[in-house]
């Protein structure tokens, strides 16, 4: 069964959906896989103008599945960083779309769901939905979703929710400048036709290099900074806390830090 959903209308917008909302669209080697597959698939698709990240469900992603996670205990060091790249993969083949890529977030996104949302060049978000990097809970980092996160926010926002696992709301999310904006949930797909309808009378081409441009200008987001971040979570699951975190949080317990 497929984890994803990628559906094209008449005008060329294509909603690409996280499908597993039983369990809150946790990122599975599966939906990773099928996530990059269709991202690969629509870059190249001439018809796609434009293209919604959306999520079924009440959460829009709970982050990486933690059962994927567990298993990575069990691997060799190199298998370990080969699975850790999935989520940088995936990541990268969204943010290097050359359509504008719209984030409908419905519902909650945390740590690679936050990943998610900075990939996106607007996202649209609903009021009282929560985000968070909950990684260091854990005794994990933010690092594959790191490069794309301070792309989209900046070192100065980063820093205030980074590194503390700090569940924030939606409105302190466009603070932070992950979200664009906040509605209540029923205008929520009223929303996203408004920010969709205007690239329609656009040139395509020319969207796509302005795009390009906008990227270039600012800094793209490059293959060492996303390998360098890599590194760093390989280290990270070597790591006595990272097998603590894990583990009380499959237990049901306390770690032995809180």
């Amino acid at each position: 069964m497929s984890l994803i959903r990628v559906e094209t209308d008449a005008r060329g917008v294509a909603t690409l959906t996280l499908a597993r909302a039983e369990k809150h669209n946790a990122l599975s080697a599966q939906m990773m896989t099928e996530l990059e597959d269709a991202a690969r698939g629509l870059a190249k698709d001439t018809k796609v103008r434009v293209v919604v990240l959306a999520a079924d469900g009440k959460t829009f992603c709970a982050g990486g599945d933690l059962a994927w996670m567990r298993e990575q205990f069990d691997m060799d060091a190199e298998t370990r960083r080969v699975e850790s790249r999935r989520i940088a993969t995936v990541l990268g083949a969204l943010y290097d779309l050359p359509q504008p890529l719209i984030g409908r977030v419905q519902g909650n996104a945390l740590g690679g769901g936050v990943g998610l949302v900075s990939v996106c060049d607007v996202a649209i978000g609903v009021s009282g939905a929560k985000l968070g990097f909950t990684e260091t809970r854990l005794g994990l980092i933010p690092a594959n979703i790191g490069p794309y996160v301070l792309a989209r926010m900046g070192a100065t926002r980063a820093s205030e929710v980074f590194m503390s696992a700090r569940i924030f709301g939606a409105e302190e999310a466009v603070r932070l400048n992950l979200l664009s904006r906040t509605v209540e949930h029923d205008d929520l797909d009223a929303a996203i036709d408004a920010e969709v309808l205007p690239y329609l009378s656009c040139a395509p081409g020319a969207v796509a290099e302005a795009k390009a441009l906008m990227r270039d200008l600012a800094g793209r987001v490059v293959q060492e900074q996303v390998d360098l971040a890599i590194d760093a979570l390989a280290r990270r699951w070597q790591s006595d806390e990272a097998r603590e975190g894990v583990g009380a949080f499959f237990d049901k317990r306390s770690p032995s830090w809180q």
